[in-house]
């Protein structure tokens, strides 16, 4: 098996509104778009990321009414990560959980979109009296 590419697929109200979330603020791309479906890649990103809206056919039916929970958009960044937070508080985004460092050496702030997607970015530093991070 190979495996070309990659995406997570997440089910919103407004599937217009956390796209733009991503491609205004997080550079995202916009390569296919139809009634409930947006498709979005950037070019230094491992997975594309797709919204379906709510109730569309596409998705089986027991799921079909669901919503994406439970569910972090996670990217990694290699610097700036504070310049980053501070960029999008400027660009008016709620910040729903402020730059962190874990002790396992993950730092990391999270934003909310408009159907409550959860995007972390994430910078990997050596936690102190460590060695390099796994």
């Amino acid at each position: 098996m190979q495996v070309t590419s990659s995406a997570v697929s997440l089910t919103v109200d407004d599937v217009a509104a956390s796209a733009a979330f991503l491609a205004t603020h997080f550079g995202y791309k916009e390569v296919m778009a139809a009634e409930g479906f947006a498709s979005l890649q950037r070019d230094d990103a491992a997975m594309d990321v797709i919204f379906l809206r709510r109730g569309i056919e596409v998705l089986p039916e027991g799921f079909r009414d669901r919503h994406a929970a439970g569910v972090i958009i996670a990217l990694v960044v290699t610097t700036g990560l504070a310049a980053e937070e501070a960029r999008l508080r400027a660009e008016g985004v709620a910040i729903t959980m402020p730059l962190r460092e874990e002790p396992w050496g993950e730092r990391l702030f999270q934003v909310t979109d408009p159907n409550g997607v959860i995007v972390q970015l994430v910078e990997w530093v050596t936690p102190s009296g460590q060695g390099e991070p796994h």
